[in-house]
């Protein structure tokens, strides 16, 4: 089965360069390494002189972290892919996550599944880097998240589970589903769409075990108040197609610091009285806009 590695980046380049030392290391390497560049010109001269492909997208604000995906995936249709693994560029391959993802896809019972794997967060590296042979060593996975036995694959349950972090799709299944929906644009609520749509499709999800990933550490705040106008929009564009508000957590902190105040309805919340300004322009713009919808 010909298998394509995913990734999307603007700026990590040192996390891009330990994912294509760990990737070298697994017990099998995909066939392709599609990098999708969204603006950085470091990324593709990174790329000329190694094995992944390297494709550029235009930078924008918010990053069309959505675009991007659907871009590498169909780069890696071109060049004939049958199995679409997407990796984010925060993360380490476990040697045998590729073989894990190859594996399931080959012994499945549900040929069409959307195969997601566990991830662990690292803790900040040592002076000399993160060791990769050590790595599985290291597995702590979200405790959020299903992590089954190494041999072990679970049926989901709960679709709003999904992550774009790490997960596997044949291609048939993602030609499907139409990929992400790119009117999502910045952080949040891509991911939990896709998943609501595969559940939509009558489209398994399942948690393959073995097929771990190692998210390298970078400062974050929390909530991520610096995405706070991305996250409110994207919510009401979800809500507006599912009925049900995502990220709760992270709106009802927001909530809890003035940055939003509740008011229902379609809106849910608008900018607080410690929020800044234009937080108000860039989330009311969804609704002069007309929503994507799959192709198929």
């Amino acid at each position: 089965m010909r298998t394509a590695l995913i990734t999307i980046t603007a700026g990590r380049l040192a996390h891009l360069r330990n994912q294509l030392r760990a990737v070298a290391a697994g017990t099998r390497t995909p066939d392709d390494h599609i990098v999708v560049s969204m603006g950085d010109p470091a990324v593709l001269a990174e790329l000329r002189a190694g094995p992944a492909h390297g494709r550029w997208l235009p930078a924008r604000t918010p990053l069309p972290l959505a675009a991007a995906r659907n871009l590498g995936a169909a780069t890696a249709l071109e060049r004939g892919a049958e199995l679409l693994v997407f990796l984010d560029v925060d993360c380490l391959p476990d040697p045998v996550m590729i073989e894990r993802y190859q594996q399931a896809r080959n012994d499945s019972h549900a040929p069409d599944a959307v195969d997601c794997g566990p991830v662990t967060y690292l803790p900040p590296p040592p002076p000399g880097g993160y060791d990769l042979a050590d790595l599985p060593r290291c597995r702590a996975p979200h405790p959020a998240r299903p992590a089954p036995p190494d041999e072990m694959i679970w049926d989901a349950e709960d679709y709003g589970l999904f992550w774009s972090l790490s997960f596997a799709v044949a291609a048939r299944t993602w030609s499907r589903l139409g990929g992400f929906d790119p009117t999502y644009r910045g952080y949040g609520a891509e991911d939990t769409d896709f998943g609501f749509r595969a559940r939509a499709a009558a489209v398994p999800l399942r948690w393959v075990g073995g097929a771990h990933a190692y998210h390298q550490h970078h400062p974050v705040s929390d909530p991520p108040v610096e995405h706070l106008a991305d996250i409110l929009r994207n919510a009401r564009l979800f809500h507006r197609r599912w009925g049900s508000w995502p990220m709760r957590g992270w709106l009802d902190a927001f909530t809890d610091l003035g940055l939003l105040t509740p008011v229902g309805g379609a809106l849910g919340w608008v900018p607080g009285a410690h929020a800044q300004d234009g937080i108000g322009d860039r989330t009311d713009r969804v609704d002069q806009e007309e929503m994507w919808t799959s192709p198929n």
